[in-house]
C-alpha cells in the first residue's frame, strides 16, 4: 500500500489498470497497458492493480465495474475510464499531464 502511494503521490502522471484476473475486458486491455507502458517510457508511471488482491485500494478510489483506469498525479486522481480503453486514448491522456508539467 505505501509503494503504491508513493507512485501516485509523484508529480509524474501515474495511470492505474485496476483489473482481476477472472475478467475477459480486463485480459484485453492487459496488453493496451503494456503498449502504453512502453510507449510512455519513464514519463509516467503505469501500475496494475489486483482488485481481488487489494480490496482496500479498490474500495478506496470507488472501483466497482473492472477494467476501472485512473490517472493520478501529485495524489490526486484527476482521469477516471471504465471499460476497456484504446491505447491511443490512454496515450493521448497521459500525454496532456505529462506535457503540462
Amino acid at each position: 500500500m505505501s509503494e503504491f502511494n508513493d507512485f501516485i503521490s509523484q508529480s509524474k502522471p501515474t495511470l492505474v489498470d485496476f483489473f482481476a484476473t477472472w475478467c475477459g475486458p480486463c485480459k484485453m486491455q492487459s496488453p493496451i497497458i503494456e503498449q502504453v507502458k512502453n510507449a510512455v517510457g519513464d514519463s509516467a508511471n503505469v501500475l496494475k492493480i489486483d482488485i481481488d488482491k487489494n480490496h482496500e485500494v479498490a474500495a478506496r478510489y470507488n472501483v466497482q465495474s473492472i477494467p476501472t483506469l485512473i490517472i493520478f498525479q501529485n495524489g490526486e486522481p484527476i482521469w477516471r475510464a471504465v471499460g476497456l480503453q484504446q491505447g491511443d486514448v490512454l496515450e493521448a491522456k497521459l500525454h496532456e499531464y505529462i506535457d503540462a508539467k
